[in-house]
């Protein structure tokens, strides 16, 4: 039985290791105030940062689910791990020799059962790297090499050969100290017909990490035809290692996925050292296994989940990488992260298009991202035919329940209008209505009496199905939204500081604003002469204008809500603002005009859709001086 640990030893230990530097290997924290450090909760889901360390006191405590304790208490709690292996892994991180009160100095036969798989681990891993350089080990490095990894880059990754012998691995570890037992149940061996034997045999192999570094598990590549084993094996199930919560290159990226609030998730071992070895040092990728729970958890503590933070996922541009990025879709409601997708072309993965064309294009590949939840739309309705109404029916009903899942309203609005365009549906209207109706119905949990569906309109003639009757007061607005972000800020500033976004902005209409209220503050700023005509009385004439007291509260919220920037408000923010507005509406046109041709082109009507197409293109002409140019292509 283990001798007890000295308590002077725990002590020590508990002195030696910051719990904040032991939270911050498995999270984020950020100033709380007051000397302390708050992030998401390891221990229980949550959106808003609950979680509360004190570095001076060396205490934890969480305010949503209550688990709280000191820097053992955190790392018991969070590894299952039993006291004394707590203390002798942050000993061992600390350098701290451990006295056991029942027999000397730390031994290796007192160690509790996860500390001797993890040093097992650790021993098997340095002989893997020593065995790299071996002569039996040229097809491996001949391997890296061709994929355009050197020796410096081997070693970064720890990357080793596994000899092709029965039992190297097996009788190297045995003579460091480790029991049969141990080294099978570590899984860097396996029961053979006269005892262990090595679980990998001439193969490249990679270290799998936890997310303070530990080596838990080994990646296994073949190399050779004779190897009648998978492509990749990988470690199976053990005490230290579920694939499941293990996200290969986690240790290397963690601090740069916290720093840059993004986080780039690819397929393969070599596609993430690609990427750190161009540049994109957030990269990670799964072991074995689809994208899952365990992993969401995982990024969501590093990235502190807020909306600001992002979720990249990169797949081959071929059928099979397409599949894949829709089952990553599945998980995309799981992060309040921006979740996008990064195809790349040619069927080629980050480690092929780096070799093919270098570092920049795989900086390229990840900064010409699209938002994931625009391509699973896409791909919904690239299925079917829009050349028949049939085809524009079915289409839409594979695509709404996509759109349905978004939580945020005002998201899910703007893909609706997306949607309606991609069919080529003038009624824009009618598509954001059956979208809002099956989400309401999923959030209910059930399905209307037709079973979900309704007749989609066929043409450009149809009779509009009727709307149901607005509520008292209309549909409920988010006016702070994404949406309508832009359109609130251009109006505070015609409202504070005129001079800046004057004499353009009395030329924007109302139909420039889409929320219904801040279109009638514009018509109450006409009213009142016009930006440009502001003076001392300008707000007081805007105000007077208001049709009832709810306006007018707007207008003066308006006029007294700080701007959304930390710099002074000058004539470069006021042009993003009159920029902005202007483009949101010259794209909603554009969509407008698009969709209305393709249905004139379905209905045989070349000539009029001919016209609506020229003034496609010269909206897209003036979209891009827009976007070139910025507040000077408003004066031409």
């Amino acid at each position: 039985m283990a001798g007890r640990i000295n308590d002077d030893d725990v002590k020590a230990v508990r002195d030696a290791v910051p719990i904040d530097a032991v939270v911050s290997d498995y999270l984020q924290l950020r100033n709380a105030g007051g000397g302390n450090l708050k992030g998401l909760c390891p221990f229980h889901d949550e959106k808003s940062p609950s979680f509360h360390v004190s570095p001076g006191k060396g205490f934890y405590h969480c305010f949503g689910c209550q688990e709280g304790g000191d820097t053992l208490d955190f790392v018991m709690k969070l590894e299952h791990l039993s006291f004394s292996e707590a203390v002798e892994r942050l000993a061992a991180q600390a350098g701290i020799t451990l006295r056991y009160e029942e027999g000397g100095y730390g031994r290796a036969s007192q160690q509790g059962e996860r500390t001797r798989l993890i040093e097992a681990h650790r021993v098997a891993a340095e002989f893997y790297q020593e065995q790299l350089g071996s002569p039996e080990a040229g097809i491996g490095r001949t391997f890296l090499a061709e994929r355009g990894f050197d020796q410096a880059a081997a070693a970064h990754f720890a990357v080793g050969y596994a000899p092709a012998g029965w039992d190297h691995l097996v009788r190297f570890l045995r003579g460091r100290g480790f029991t049969d037992k141990e080294l099978t149940l570590s899984g860097v061996a396996q029961e053979g017909r006269r005892g262990p034997i090595d679980r990998f045999r001439g193969r490249l192999v990679w270290p799998l990490r936890d997310i303070t570094g530990e080596v838990i598990g080994f990646g296994a590549r073949k190399l050779r035809e004779d190897d009648n084993g998978p492509k990749y094996l990988n470690t199976p199930e053990t005490p230290i290692y579920r694939k499941s919560q293990v996200l290969y290159g986690i240790d290397l990226a963690k601090k740069d996925i916290a720093k840059a609030n993004r986080a780039v998730v690819v397929e393969g071992y070599t596609d993430v050292m690609a990427c750190h070895l161009a540049g994109e040092t957030t990269a990670i990728a799964t072991c074995g296994t689809s994208f899952g729970e365990g992993h969401v958890k995982i990024l969501r503590r590093l990235l502190m989940d807020n909306s600001r933070s992002e979720v990249i996922f990169t797949f081959d541009g071929d059928a099979a990488g397409r599949k894949a990025a829709l089952r990553a879709f599945e998980d995309d409601q799981k992060f309040a992260s921006k979740t996008w997708i990064a195809l790349t072309p040619g069927g080629m993965d980050p480690c092929d298009l780096r070799l093919a064309k270098g570092d920049e294009a795989v900086r390229e590949l990840v900064d010409g991202r699209t938002p994931l939840f625009e391509f699973a739309l896409r791909s919904a309705v690239a299925q079917h035919n829009l050349d028949t109404a049939e085809g524009r029916s079915a289409a839409l009903e594979s695509a709404a329940p996509i759109l349905a899942r978004i939580k945020d309203g005002a998201i899910q609005h703007e893909y609706a209008v997306r949607l309606a365009g991609l069919l080529g549906i003038m009624d824009t209207q009618f598509v954001v209505q059956r979208v809002a109706r099956m989400a309401r119905h999923r959030r209910d949990g059930g399905l209307p009496p037709d079973g979900g569906r309704q007749r989609q309109p066929s043409g450009p003639r149809r009779t509009p199905v009727p709307s149901p009757a607005p509520t008292a007061g209309g549909p409920a607005l988010n006016l702070r939204s994404p949406a309508h972000r832009v359109e609130r800020e251009l109006l505070k500033l015609a409202l504070q500081f005129p001079q800046l976004v004057s004499p353009a902005f009395d030329a924007y209409g109302e139909d420039e604003f889409t929320a219904p209220p801040y279109a009638v503050v514009r018509r109450c700023i006409e009213e009142a002469g016009g930006a440009a005509a502001a003076d001392d009385g300008y707000v007081a004439r805007v105000r007077a204008a208001a049709p009832d007291d709810t306006v007018r509260s707007l207008v003066t919220e308006l006029t007294v809500e700080p701007l959304r920037t930390r710099r002074a408000a000058d004539e470069t923010y006021a042009g993003e603002q009159l920029v902005g507005v202007r483009l949101a509406a010259a794209d909603r046109r554009i969509t407008e005009l698009e969709s209305s041709a393709l249905r004139l082109e379905a209905q045989g009507e070349q000539e009029h859709s001919a016209a609506l197409r020229q003034e496609v293109w010269t909206l897209q002409q003036y979209r891009t001086a827009l976007r070139e140019r910025g507040v000077a292509a408003l004066y031409g």
